[in-house]
Formats: structure tokens, sequence, C-alpha cells
């Protein structure tokens, strides 16, 4: 999976290569995408993999054979989710681990105690329309937990990712990331009126421009991390919605004809991001419908395309910069 740093597949920037394509579609569930894979012998992380689509990307990487760690916050409902997946698949070996991404405390026991190679880090958990909240670091939550705290986690599983010669990195963004780019100059609402919306954007903005950023530094160590959007799907992220928007919301979009996505099929495009050869040497990617995104100057439907402020190389390092900082700070 290893390409050269200078390879321009990890530089999105000019755009200069063909677009991954693949024979999967919205409908394609991540079995399919997993059959004829071999994962023997290779070691996994999931994030949030105790509901929704985490629950079905670790049970297929489970059936192509791979070592999976269930890194959730809720220990209890991790080992119920891992006992089921050993029922189901013969053979599988799923394992869990406490993490809470909203405390770096809990990412830096989670990273320390991890020993060997991780070939696979699926940075699936996360929040969404949150109320405002702050973390004991005095984060915003959303961009905290669905930003900062992967970006720590993977940090801090940077040398087991390198010993594993080709790993890869999945960063389940949204197209949300059309609500907004990074606020600078007030990442965290202290200075202006906290704007749930505005803050799961950046949050999801923040998911690509990581992936962007880890690819170009990461790609001479053999790690290559690209975005997802998983779909229109309903989940338990939906959990923060006002009740009656989200009946309203529902009703409007069954009455469009449009058919949502099982959480089967929302899985699919992580792992298609974490096992196809297709995406062999290439870093730096959105991906959705377990293809590459077009460029659009706005989401299409709420649901299609990446926006160029969510891959562009000069804010995915100064990014990179800022979230070093406040980890580093926040660790003092």
């Amino acid at each position: 999976m290893a390409t050269n740093g200078n390879d321009p597949r990890t530089h999105p920037a000019g755009h200069p290569v063909t677009p991954v394509v693949s024979p999967f579609d919205a409908s394609t569930t991540a079995s399919e995408v997993i059959r004829g894979i071999d994962l023997g012998g290779k070691r996994a992380v999931v994030t949030g993999a105790s509901s929704g689509i985490g629950v079905e990307t670790a049970r297929a990487l489970a059936e192509a054979g791979a070592e999976v760690t269930l890194a959730v916050r809720d220990v209890g409902a991790g080992r119920r989710v891992a006992g089921q997946i050993e029922a189901s698949v013969p053979g599988a070996r799923a394992l869990t681990a406490e993490l809470d991404l909203s405390v770096l405390s809990s990412v830096d026991r989670f990273t320390a105690a991890w020993q060997g190679p991780l070939h696979i880090l699926v940075n699936n958990a996360g929040v969404m329309l949150t109320p405002e909240q702050r973390t004991v670091d005095g984060w915003e939550l959303q961009f905290a937990t669905n930003h900062l705290g992967h970006f720590a986690l993977a940090v801090g599983l940077h040398r087991a990712l390198a010993r594993a010669s080709g790993a890869r990195i999945v960063s389940v963004s949204s197209s949300g990331h059309g609500n907004s780019g990074i606020r600078f100059d007030d990442l965290f609402f202290r200075h202006g009126p906290y704007d749930a919306g505005q803050a799961y954007g950046q949050s999801k903005t923040a998911n690509v421009l990581f992936a962007v950023e880890a690819s170009r530094r990461w790609a001479a160590d053999g790690i290559l991390a690209n975005a997802v959007m998983p779909g229109g799907i309903w989940t338990n992220l939906q959990r923060h919605w006002d009740p009656a928007v989200l009946a309203a919301t529902k009703a409007q979009v069954a009455a469009s004809g449009f058919s949502a996505k099982t959480p089967e099929q929302g899985a699919a495009t992580s792992v298609f991001a974490a096992v196809s050869p297709l995406l062999d040497g290439v870093g730096g990617r959105y991906l959705e419908d377990c293809q590459e995104a077009r460029r659009v100057p706005e989401i299409i439907n709420g649901l299609y395309g990446v926006m160029d402020h969510a891959l562009d190389p000069v804010t995915a390092e100064r990014l990179w910069d800022v979230s070093l900082e406040l980890v580093a700070a926040a660790r003092r």
C-alpha cells in the first residue's frame, strides 16, 4: 500500500490523476466489498463500533480474518457486540477496549496500551448536532470528539501503523462538511453564538483535511488515509436531533422517494477504503458509495460531492499544526 511521499496521488490539490472508481454502488453492502479479501494476520481498530455502521464495519473486517478491536466508550455495549460478531462469524476474533474520544487522557491510555502493529484504523465514532457542550479541556464537543480525539488517536498510534508496512486509516466524514470550513479564529465558538450545524460541519471538514495531511506526512511510512461519506442512513448518530425535526425530516425524505441505506450498506464505503486493492497507494481522497466523489461548488441534494475547502492542502497543514498545539497544551 505504500507510496512515495512525492506521489501526486497523495496531494489532492491538483487532482491530476484518474479518480477512484469501483464496480460497487450505493446498494453495496460491507460484506460484498470484503468478499474475496483475506485479512488473516492483520489487526484493525474501529472506533464507535458498538452501534450503527461501526458494528457492520467491524463485522466485515472480522469476516475477512482480521483481529478487530472495538474501541468504544461503553465497554459493556462493546463486549455485547463483540460477542455477537464472534457468534455470527466463524473463527472471528473481536476484542473490546475503552476509548472516550472527548477525553484526551482516555485516548492516551488507549494508545499507550497498544502493542504491536496496526494495519487498519477506522475513525468511525462521532457525534452530530449536539447542544453546546465543552469537554474537560474546554473544547467544543463535536470538534473534540469527531476531530481532535481521532487526531490524537492516530498520532499516538503512528508507530504501530508504521510497523504494519502498508497501513490504512479511514476517516469517516460526511456531506455535512459543506456546512462549514475551519473556523481558525474561533474553533470552539467562544466568541460568537453557538451553531450546532456549523460546528458539526467544521468537524466533518476536519475529518477530510486530516486524511489529506496524514497521507502527505506519513506516506513515506507506508501509511495512507482516505475520508469517506457513508451515505444517507438513520442511526444513533441522530440521537441529539429535536424529535419533531427528526420525524419531519424522515417523512420528507420518504416522500421524496429517497431510500435510506441500511447499516450494512452504510459501512460499505468505510470497508472499501480499508481494504480495496483499488486504493493501493492512494491517499487524501474523499469517497462516497465506494467511488471517489466529484468536486462540487455545493453539496448536491444534501448528500453528494466534496467541496474544495475540505481538500485544500494548505488548510490541511495548518489544521494539523493547530491540532498538535491544542493537544500538547491540553497535556500540560
